[in-house]
């Protein structure tokens, strides 16, 4: 995880390291860097396993569920409220909330319905082939990518290692401190590159491993190279990832509220006419109320093809989800599903009765922010730029597990080879007396300002300085 101050290095003899001069940041950080590295890394590593195979879970997909998702048959596209119909067919209990019409040949259609029976933000999904409304069954889809059983599985073994809400401070947790020990390592190993360089030009490395190297000087060579080139990547895994999490989420949330860069919505009611339906019935919600008039429903089914044709005209085409409404006084929706290399996705509200578009929503016209958000969160989900994302993910995630286990490795090997002791020595404390008090001052600010916004990392950094000051005070009682 980290080096001590004149440490020689047990292969070649030489000193790898010299003291830091007066008023220098890294004797605190490379005591941050080493405790946040030995007790959040387990953190890191369970979310980085489960992570790397959350990215290539939409590749996957496509081969464990080709029966449903796709069709070798070929000809005419029957209409959508035909295959509808034949959905229906097979779980006439339910209520059909929406659909994902098929947008290329060998693509199934998707006939999404609500079931009380399903957990948050899951629905029943119909596949349908199109060419002749014949079913390939049927399966349960999660949130709004509409994520098969494989890769909800492991979303949520990364989201909360399927212990619900308490199992999601494991993976805030550890966003949270991703940053801290990327910025950490990346300042530590800059520092150690100036250093060698300025002593010994010929061995400096900053982005590639010295393989003349030996022992534990060549671990912790791989240990900075690969962390320096993923480090970035880190560090934006770990913002987009807090937007997902319970405390440091909602302060994001707040933050952009408060600034105006929250993503616009679609507004999908219609004006009361006096009708029998009410316009709380609204699509939107998987769970809505059970249907009164299950005449208005068939209805709105009836229309499909002719709003999917007003939002194709509108420029909504290609890969959409339409929103079915349950009520007379609700709009339909018609917005383009997150794909790859697709950027932007617009949506429109159709009323089915008049062929009027009621409302548009433009990507084009969200604010900066609310966009940077949509396409991290694609990047973060492996979606945005297809398999191309997918396979960057996985390489980030094996050199992150190889930057991981190779951090300990450092702390094992640095462990005395005589004595009692079976592990490497932290950094040694009195890191404060290098900094300038006022510099002091700014980091502590600073500290609380980010424990703040981002809970967990200001409570667990707590705990590490409460654990340290009791051990600091129960080795002078020893000593005295």
């Amino acid at each position: 995880m980290s080096i001590p101050e004149l440490e020689r290095d047990r292969s070649t003899g030489t000193t790898a390291a010299t003291d830091p001069p007066a008023r220098s940041f890294r004797p605190l950080i490379l005591r941050l860097h080493f405790y946040a590295g030995i007790l959040i890394a387990p953190f890191l590593l369970v979310a980085t396993i489960s992570g790397g195979l959350y990215a290539i879970a939409p590749a996957l997909e496509q081969i464990v569920y080709r029966q449903y998702l796709h069709t070798d048959t070929t000809g005419p596209v029957v209409p959508v409220a035909e295959q509808v119909a034949a959905a229906r067919a097979v779980l006439p209990d339910l209520t059909v909330t929406a659909v994902r019409p098929a947008s290329e040949p060998g693509e199934t259609t998707r006939v999404l319905f609500t079931d009380p029976a399903l957990g948050e933000s899951e629905r029943r999904a119909v596949f349908v082939d199109p060419t002749d409304a014949t079913t390939r069954g049927d399966l349960v889809v999660y949130g709004s990518s509409s994520a098969l059983p494989m890769r909800t599985w492991i979303s949520q073994l990364h989201r909360h290692l399927h212990l619900g809400e308490p199992g999601r401070i494991y993976s805030e947790l550890a966003a949270s401190w991703l940053w801290v020990v990327a910025l950490g390592g990346v300042y530590l190993w800059v520092q150690r590159y100036r250093t060698t360089r300025r002593r010994n030009p010929g061995s400096a490395r900053l982005l590639t491993v010295d393989r003349s190297a030996r022992g534990r000087g060549r671990t912790l060579g791989w240990h900075g190279a690969a962390g320096i080139w993923i480090a970035a990547g880190l560090i934006f895994l770990s913002a987009t990832g807090l937007t997902w999490s319970k405390f440091a989420g909602e302060n994001v949330g707040t933050l952009r509220t408060a600034l105006s860069w929250t993503t616009p919505g679609l507004d999908d009611s219609l004006a009361d006419t006096g009708g029998s339906a009410g316009g709380h019935d609204g699509h939107g919600d998987h769970h809505s109320a059970p249907v009164t008039d299950p005449g208005i429903l068939d209805r709105n089914i009836g229309e499909l093809d002719a709003v999917l044709a007003i939002a194709a005209g509108n420029g909504v085409t290609d890969h959409v989800e339409v929103g079915v409404p349950a009520g007379e006084h609700t709009a339909f929706t018609v917005a383009e599903t997150r794909q790859p290399w697709q950027f932007a996705t617009d949506a429109v509200a159709v009323d089915g009765s008049t062929g009027a578009v009621t409302d548009v929503n433009r990507f084009a016209d969200w604010p900066v922010a609310a966009k940077l958000a949509a396409w991290g969160i694609s990047l973060h989900m492996g979606l945005l730029l297809g398999l191309v994302n997918q396979l960057a993910l996985l390489a980030l995630a094996v050199l992150l597990v190889t930057v991981i286990v190779r951090g300990y490795l450092l702390w094992w090997k640095r462990r005395p080879v005589r004595g009692r002791r079976r592990a490497g020595r932290p950094p040694v404390r009195g890191t404060w007396r290098h900094i300038h008090p006022c510099a002091a001052a700014a980091v502590v600010v600073s500290a609380v300002a980010v424990g703040w916004f981002v809970p967990l990392l200001g409570v667990s950094l707590l705990g590490f300085l409460l654990v340290d000051a009791a051990l600091a005070g129960a080795r002078r009682l020893r000593a005295g």
